[in-house]
């Protein structure tokens, strides 16, 4: 099994934003013109490789899109979503259960399973990633909107 290091160095991966390690691997060619939910120049999906370690997280953020992960080797690594009605949600995604879809909208954020070193995922964005669709968190913001879920909102972001 390759460190998490190695696989920085053979996948070319660079640090993402929400912590992590990433590199985009499918952008499609055809955009959105403009369909009113995304402005023009949109493409209609993206993919990326994404690497999560031990000693890092990636923070709860939303972007305007359906997420899929898809695992592909290492440790299992929970997804924890915060739905815009307030229920707090955690998926396993790991050996047995390969794939998950965080609805658009969701505030959510991951991290390797307490024990593990490393998973190696990928996400795929549709209609496609952009960065002026991302909003990361902002910690005291998400409390006061999700009370309830302080304790998770903490562990889970990095801007007070």
């Amino acid at each position: 099994m390759p460190t998490s290091q190695e696989l920085i160095e053979s996948l070319n991966l660079q640090p993402h934003p929400e912590g992590g390690w990433f590199r985009e691997t499918y952008r499609c060619d055809s955009s959105f013109t403009d369909n009113g939910d995304f402005p023009a120049g949109r493409s209609y999906a993206t993919s990326i490789y994404f690497l999560i370690t031990s000693d890092s997280f990636s923070a709860l953020h939303r972007i305007k899109s359906d997420e899929t992960w898809h695992f592909y080797e290492g440790d299992p690594f929970e997804i924890i979503e915060i739905t815009p009605d307030g229920k707090l949600i955690s998926t396993c995604i790991g050996k047995g259960n390969y794939q998950y879809t965080v609805p658009k909208g969701h505030w959510f954020g991951s991290r390797v399973l307490a024990g593990g070193t490393w998973s190696l995922v990928g996400c795929t964005v549709a209609p496609g990633f952009d960065f002026r669709d991302f909003e990361l968190a902002d910690r005291a913001s998400l409390t006061k909107v999700f009370p309830d879920h302080s304790i998770v909102i903490n562990q889970m972001t990095r801007v007070p």
